[in-house]
Parts: C-alpha cells; structure tokens; sequence
C-alpha cells in the first residue's frame, strides 16, 4: 500500500486542523465559496469530487462483468450485503445511537442531519480503495474488478430509491429533484466519461501501458482533491466541532459498527457457502467499505456545506483507512480457520 494512502487518516487530521484554522482566520473566503452554487450544487465542491471520482472509475472495466458468473456465491454475498442489509443496518444504528443514546451530547437541530449522512455513507459501496484492499487481502483480482463493476452500475439505479426511503422511513425530508441530480452529476455522468476515456486509451496497441500511465498521473490529482475538498468542508464546520469536540468520536461509533458487522457478516456466509477464501476476503471488504467521495457530494448537495449530514461523512473518510486495514488483517489472521470449514478448493 502506498505510504500516502496508507496514512490518510493522519493527512485527514491535518485537513481538519487546517481548515478549523483557515474557517476562523478567513472566514469570507469560504463564505464565498460557499455562495458559489447552481441549482443546489457547490461549484467549488462538485468540481474536487469530480476530480476524486473519475480516477476511480477509470480502473472500471465494465467489460469484467462476464466474470460474475464464475464468481456468483461471492457475487451474491456480496450484493446481499451491499445493497440488503448496509443501508438499513446503519439507518438503524443512525436511530439507535444519534437519536437515542448520544442525542444529549450532539446539537439537537443537528440529528437529523447525522442519520441522513450516515445513511449517505452506507447507501454507496466503494469503488476505489477496494482494489487496495483486496491486494492486501490476496484476493482475487477477477471477482474483486467484476463486482466492483457490477455494485457502480448498479449503484446508477439504486442509490437514489434506497436513500429516498431511508431518508423518509426517518422521516427526513429529502428533494427528490436535488438526490435524482446528484445521482446524474456524481454517478452516471462520471461512469458515461470514464468508460469512453477508458475506451479511447484501450483502443492503441498499447493501450494497457497508456491506462496505467494515465492512472498514475491522476492518482495524486485525485488525493489533493480530496484532501482540499476537506480543508474547505471544514473551514464551514470549524465553529460547530469547536463548540462540541465529541460530534467526530460520536459519529465514528456507528461507523465502526456497522463495518465489522457487514464484512463480519458476508465473511461468514462465504464460508457457510464454500467460497474460497480469495474471494471470500475481497467480498468481506467490499461489504463493509463506502463509496465517501459520493456521500459527501450528496450530502453537500442535499443539505448543504454546513450541514451535519456533510460532516458526518467526513467522519467516514477520517475512519476509513485504519478500520479497512484492521478488517484485511482479521480476514488474514482468520484463512486457517476460514479454509478449515471449507476445504473446496474452487471458487465460488
């Protein structure tokens, strides 16, 4: 793993500190960006995320999804957890904790907000940072890039209905017209560019060397815009942390449960099926990791730069890399115990 993204929890402290300090030194600056917005979308933002999303897609072969059928025991585990038990699960532990046990430390005006981004930060698998993980892991590269495939195109379909459901079942109201343009200017649009750009490079002789220069050029293109796209989000959210310091570890406690319960769960009904554990480990993985680059966009632009749901997606990215690390170590401290259970050797 690349020493950069290996301490990204550390660069996201950084970026909190910086913009905290940026938010109260220069607070018109931000209160410009802010202003800068077409049809409830930040101009400033939806450029970073673009930036962030279009790295990750370009890896996307959507050509890998003749593999799901090799691989369709760990497909379906996957796809069960992904997009069946995630979502509700953390509406759930959103209702249980923010509204119930650690309402009394968060600013009331703000629950609301809380659940839907934490309801944000499920409603989307991750796209990215999964390959990272699955390397790690040892998975197997074939299923990991045919479901990752697989979760983005299904991710153009379902992302808004689930969200507008959660979102109502928690009585939050959501605009339908700002989550449907979210979809479009997030998901379907970058997809769309992605795989004509991916298209065009491919079609040279040396087409695989022309990606993965291109990759490289635009990795770290996509880490400073992340990283900026934090900086500004907490420039407006600076007042609010100063004021209650325990919003970040309270918001993280959900988090934290609801990524050890879903690869904990998909992990385990792998190996009931007898997956091997090459997949089985990227399937855990897959399950349990959030697709934060789109959350935070669609919280901003539902709720606004200054909203708890934006802030609560941060925590998810401020979480991410040490949580997914400590779930790659137990599912590689555990193949003894996994292949134990299952000694088929094919692939699920």
């Amino acid at each position: 793993m690349p020493l950069f993204e290996r301490y990204l929890s550390a660069w996201v402290v950084l970026c909190i500190a910086a913009g905290i300090g940026l938010g109260r030194l220069v607070p018109g600056l931000f209160e410009t960006l802010g202003a800068m917005e077409v049809a409830q979308v930040n101009l400033p933002v939806a450029m970073l995320i673009w930036l962030m999303i279009l790295p990750m897609l370009l890896k996307i072969d959507f050509r890998s999804l003749v593999e799901v059928r090799q691989h369709w025991k760990g497909v379906g585990v996957t796809l069960f957890v992904n997009w069946a038990i995630k979502p509700f699960s953390m509406a759930l532990l959103g209702w249980i904790f923010i509204r119930n046990l650690f309402s009394g430390w968060l600013p009331a005006e703000q629950l609301d907000s809380y659940v839907a981004g934490l309801i944000l930060l499920a409603a989307a698998p991750c796209t990215a940072m999964v390959f990272v993980w699955s390397n790690l892991s040892d998975g197997h590269p074939g299923f990991t890039l045919s479901q990752v495939a697989l979760n983005d195109l299904i991710m153009v379909f379902a992302f808004a209905p689930i969200v507008a459901l959660l979102l109502g079942i928690s009585s939050i109201h959501v605009p339908w017209e700002t989550l449907l343009l979210s979809v479009v200017l997030y998901i379907v649009l970058p997809v769309f560019i992605a795989s004509i750009w991916r298209s065009l490079l491919m079609q040279r002789r040396d087409g695989a060397e022309r990606l993965q220069k291109t990759l490289r050029r635009l990795h770290p293109v996509g880490l400073a815009a992340l990283l900026i796209t934090l900086v500004l989000l907490f420039g407006f959210q600076g007042n609010q942390i100063l004021d209650n310091p325990l919003v970040i570890l309270l918001l993280a406690v959900p988090i934290l449960i609801q990524v050890y319960f879903n690869s904990g769960l998909a992990y385990w009904l792998n190996r009931k099926l007898g997956v091997a554990h090459c997949v089985a480990a990227p399937s855990a993985l897959i399950g349990a990791s959030n697709f934060f680059e789109l959350a935070v966009a669609a919280a901003i632009s539902l709720f606004g730069l200054q909203s708890g749901a934006a802030l609560a997606t941060v925590v998810g990215v401020l979480v991410e890399v040490p949580v997914m690390l400590s779930v790659v170590w137990i599912v590689n401290r555990t193949r003894p115990w996994y292949e134990s259970g299952n000694r088929r050797s094919e692939i699920g």
